[in-house]
């Protein structure tokens, strides 16, 4: 028998890996609501502890080149980029200083703890401290966990990764050159965190505005895919390895551009159903890979033979994060309209999972660094203790603070609002269809008849939906209003821009409109909710009653 060539034995690994997935999913359906991805986690220390051999390396580059790009631009493409700006205060807050002062705190304390080097003992903390977006989407999405959290927490992840790549960059060349710490390199080290992320900012926006403006003269959604695909990979590599400057963020923030600006106004419907799909499809394929190769490649041995400095690594990194998550969302909630109420804070604490980056980076340290085994086995127990256990326990620790997970209801009114979608679409691809002659008339007015239908039965079930669940309805009503009033601000910047209205008029409109976002984002609508009298009102109302006209306000 014919011995299997390299690519022969890595589809022979690859399809391994994906019968472990597919065991762990028919699981996971059987038993419900359990974690996916720590499933597949668990599964692949099983093939550790078991010695099963599957011979995919994982490494620093398959991590951080192949794996990464395409979960960070899903997970950003899929975040309101609105809901983002709301909470970008925070979110930048815990990202960069939050994540200096950690790395600062443990490698102090660390280089009491396990006797390194203050270098050392910081370089470990830049590795293990930057929270992991792929960890915490993958949860939060299972859990269901409330949208403003959800954007706390993986917002952070998103930004933090980033910071925490180029401070290890710097602390690993220090190590290596044996260099001591001094003014002059903590500025210089400064500059760079600074230069990586704006460039990466920089890079992104421009890649992302170079394939939204391709796509927005393109109407062909297989096509569109493959720029998507581009423009993941393309920003990465063309920020990390020709500027030098941080791919995490070029990623995250072509992503932000591409998936809110370009699917407003660059995607027609059927391009992003297909775009959105694809990348849900690639995200669960490579959570899944990665997954089970973090288990699988776990060194069970070298993790038992330092268990003890594990140990204190778990408690030093749990502690430094709360040490810095408490003050900071407490420092910005004294300067916020829209405090972090404290159980969230309680789940930012908790849910700063550490996993794929931190194994990426201890990955990436070559065999004669300077207590690399240990360093391995630290980083990999954390990322074990904080998927396995903090994962584990993330669904009781939201039930217990009384943080309100998606509800039934809620999961309904998804359903039927999705399925309304689609049925519109559908509606619009008929008529498209039949203007162009490529669908009979007969067979339009059948197929415009049934989705009609279905469109006036899913029109009363959320009616009636909302009407039971009043609270559902009022979230549901601040979450439109806002969408209504940042178009109602776009249209009076067009109408300033062409002349319609002069600038000193638009920039009242434009204060009147702030105001009512303002009344939105604090919980309260100005919407008219009681029939007999307006909700808010407007500027133009009270010039007009000093005119002598009438506005219908009463």
């Amino acid at each position: 028998m014919v011995a299997p060539s390299g690519i022969e034995s890595g589809l022979i690994d690859l399809l391994a890996v994906f019968i472990i997935a597919g065991g762990v999913g028919v699981f996971v359906a059987k038993v419900g609501r359990f974690p996916y991805t720590i499933a597949l986690l668990l599964a692949g220390l099983g093939v550790s502890i078991l010695g099963l051999d599957i011979d995919i390396v994982l490494s620093h580059d398959l991590i951080l080149l192949v794996l990464l790009p395409p979960l960070l631009f899903e997970g950003a493409a899929t975040t309101d980029l609105g809901r983002f700006r709301e909470n970008i205060v925070p979110v930048l807050a815990l990202a960069v200083p939050g994540l200096v002062l950690s790395v600062v705190v443990l490698g102090w304390v660390g280089s009491y703890a396990f006797g390194y080097s203050l270098l050392l003992s910081l370089l470990l903390a830049s590795m293990i401290l930057p929270t992991d977006p792929v960890s915490v989407l993958a949860l939060f999405e299972e859990l269901g966990a409330p949208e403003r959290l959800s954007v706390l927490v993986e917002g952070e992840s998103l930004l933090n990764d980033g910071v925490g790549v180029v401070i290890f960059s710097t602390l690993f060349v220090l190590v290596t050159n044996s260099e001591s710490i001094s003014p002059t390199v903590i500025a210089d080290a400064g500059i760079e965190i600074v230069t990586a992320s704006l460039g990466g900012l920089l890079v992104g926006l421009a890649s992302g505005y170079l394939i939204y403006r391709i796509m927005v003269n393109l109407d062909e959604h297989m096509t569109e895919i493959v720029l998507t695909l581009i423009l993941a990979y393309g920003s990465f590599l063309l920020a990390e390895h020709y500027l030098h400057v941080s791919g995490v963020i070029a990623t995250v923030t072509a992503g932000l551009f591409i998936g809110n600006r370009g699917a407003e106004y660059a995607m027609s419907p059927q391009t992003k159903i297909s775009v959105f799909n694809t990348w849900e499809t690639a995200a669960f394929l490579v959570n899944t890979l990665i997954f089970v190769l973090i288990g699988a490649k776990t060194p069970i041995a070298q993790m038992l033979d330092n268990w003890q400095i594990i140990c204190i690594a778990i408690a030093l990194t749990l502690a430094v994060r709360a040490l810095v998550v408490y003050p900071i969302t407490g420092l910005v909630n004294r300067y916020s309209n829209r405090t972090v109420p404290f159980s969230y804070q309680h789940v930012m604490v908790w849910g700063g999972l550490h996993a794929s980056i931190p194994i990426a980076l201890v990955l990436g340290l070559p065999p004669d660094f300077p207590r690399v085994t240990e360093l391995r086995s630290m980083v990999f127990g954390v990322a074990a203790f904080s998927l396995v256990v903090q994962g584990l326990t993330m669904g009781r620790l939201l039930d217990r603070l009384g943080v309100v997970t998606r509800s039934e209801s809620k999961e309904l009114y998804e359903l039927l609002l999705g399925r309304a979608r689609a049925v519109d679409s559908a509606l619009n691809a008929a008529e498209r269809l039949h203007d162009k002659g490529e669908l009979p008339g007969g067979v339009y007015e059948d197929f415009r008849g049934e989705y009609e239908r279905e469109k006036d039965d899913l029109n009363a079930a959320i009616s009636q939906l909302l009407m039971n669940n009043p609270d559902l309805r009022r979230e549901e009503l601040l979450v439109g209003e806002r969408r209504v009033l940042k178009e109602e601000k776009s249209a009076i910047m067009d109408a300033m821009r062409s002349g319609v209205v002069s600038d000193d008029v638009g920039e009242r409109l434009l204060e009147e409109v702030d105001l009512k976002l303002d009344r939105v984002d604090s919980g309260e609508s100005t919407a008219r909710e009681n029939p007999e009298k307006e909700g808010y009102t407007e500027f133009w109302r009270v010039r007009a009653d000093e005119y002598g006209l009438s506005s219908s306000n009463d």
